[in-house]
């Protein structure tokens, strides 16, 4: 399977012209790839292939006055860059042909300088590890790099990302073995929530850090001083980059909690199911900033890639599965109950519950019926998941932390 690790870079000043330089030849060859293709189809003309947008936008633009300035970046940022417009496209397609489950993906767009994250993408003929734990980068130089930890194996792609707050990261992806936990008997359900974060079947309860609440305070007080500098001027650039370092920093924060947590319910349970909720709905009422301080859906891709990975079984319950309004003894649906119902007794058999304990409960409980039914739609369905060579694509985000006494057995030499 594959796995995405991400690692602090920290260039120097001519560094980061030569990234500013491969950030904008990357953009242009992208934003003219597309304006080709979308003029060919409004005049009714075939797809342009990828061969004839190659010749034409990157090898004779390098020969024009005005597209000169491409020859100063390695030639591997710019074909990947095309082939990330191709991926974007088929990807497209396949929405459009219902060939891609999941939400509708939309055209690509165009890219803007003013973009808060620019990146260029790069595959082992432009990049390489050094003895001494630099990154060479091919037309811009040894990087300064944070190890935080080893490579598991060699990488095979690089992506180069500068963040809206003027940080560099170095993410590889890299081909490893799935690191097959022992089996063990626990199951759990997942009821996701807002006041506790999550409630397990077993009960237990984990609370919700709301790292985005608890920065509140100095948030408003830099997007105030933001609001009052004039536009374009260099001081309100400086409180722009201010206000955009505090949301990183929560943003960070709730990423390597979600990690913590994920990697923990993963180690302790065998099979995991969980709700499969409507964030994108949710993200649209009144409890918007809570469900995304929250961040249920970063946390679900964590525990089903991480199942994958060790070998556990991972499940999703259907949305309109009514888990707040079946009892969880008996099987009989009480029904719909507001919101500020955090207790209720059945009127069937008597058993007093909490709602979210009983919630948790019923999503286990459903989830071993799919799981039975053989209806499962992920990788790892079966008991035997990750004990086969299955390819798996690297998640978007990067890999948890290794356990502890297995230490990687790759790496940088130098470290």
């Amino acid at each position: 399977m594959q796995l995405r690790y991400n690692y602090r870079a920290y260039p120097d000043a001519a560094q980061r012209r030569a990234l500013a330089r491969a950030f904008g030849c990357a953009r242009v060859v992208w934003n003219d790839c597309l304006r080709d293709r979308k003029e060919a189809h409004a005049a009714g003309l075939p797809y342009v292939k990828s061969a004839d947008l190659s010749r034409l936008r990157i090898t004779q633009a390098k020969h024009t006055e005005e597209r000169a300035w491409l020859a100063d970046v390695s030639a591997v940022v710019l074909q990947q860059s095309l082939r990330d417009l191709d991926t974007a496209y088929k990807n497209f397609f396949d929405s459009v042909k219902g060939k891609r489950q999941g939400r509708k993906v939309g055209a690509p767009r165009y890219k803007s300088k003013k973009d808060t994250r620019q990146s260029i993408r790069l595959n082992t003929n432009a990049f390489s590890l050094q003895d001494d734990g630099t990154v060479y980068v091919a037309k811009v130089g040894h990087l300064k790099v944070k190890w935080s930890r080893r490579l598991p194996a060699a990488p095979t792609s690089l992506t180069v990302t500068e963040d809206g707050c003027g940080r560099y990261f170095l993410s590889f992806v890299v081909d490893a073995e799935p690191d097959i936990l022992p089996e063990l008997e626990t199951e759990s359900g997942i009821d996701l929530g807002l006041s506790v974060f999550a409630v397990l079947s077993d009960g237990r309860k984990i609370a919700s850090p709301r790292f985005l609440r608890r920065a509140e305070k100095k948030l408003k007080s830099l997007q105030r001083e933001l609001s009052r500098k004039v536009k374009g001027s260099k001081n309100r650039a400086k409180a722009r980059v201010k206000v955009a370092r505090q949301h990183a920093r929560v943003a960070d924060r709730r990423r390597d909690w979600h990690h913590k947590v994920s990697t923990q319910v993963i180690r302790d349970n065998q099979a995991v199911y969980v709700e499969d909720l409507a964030v994108s709905g949710l993200g649209r009422t009144r409890l918007a900033k809570s469900v995304h301080d929250a961040g249920w859906s970063a946390f679900v891709g964590m525990l089903e890639y991480k199942a994958v990975r060790h070998g556990r079984t991972f499940a999703k319950v259907g949305r309109a599965f009514p888990s707040s309004q079946v009892c969880s003894a008996c099987g009989f649906r009480d029904g719909p109950k507001p919101l500020h119902v955090r207790q209720w007794t059945c009127g069937q058999c008597g058993t007093a519950h909490d709602r979210d304990h009983n919630a948790a409960r019923n999503v286990l409980i459903e989830g071993r019926r799919i799981v039975a039914a053989g209806r499962v739609e992920t990788p790892n369905a079966s008991w035997s998941a990750g004990k086969t060579r299955t390819k798996v694509p690297a998640q978007r985000v990067e890999a948890g932390s290794p356990r502890k006494g297995q230490p990687a057995q790759a790496g940088i030499p130098g470290l």
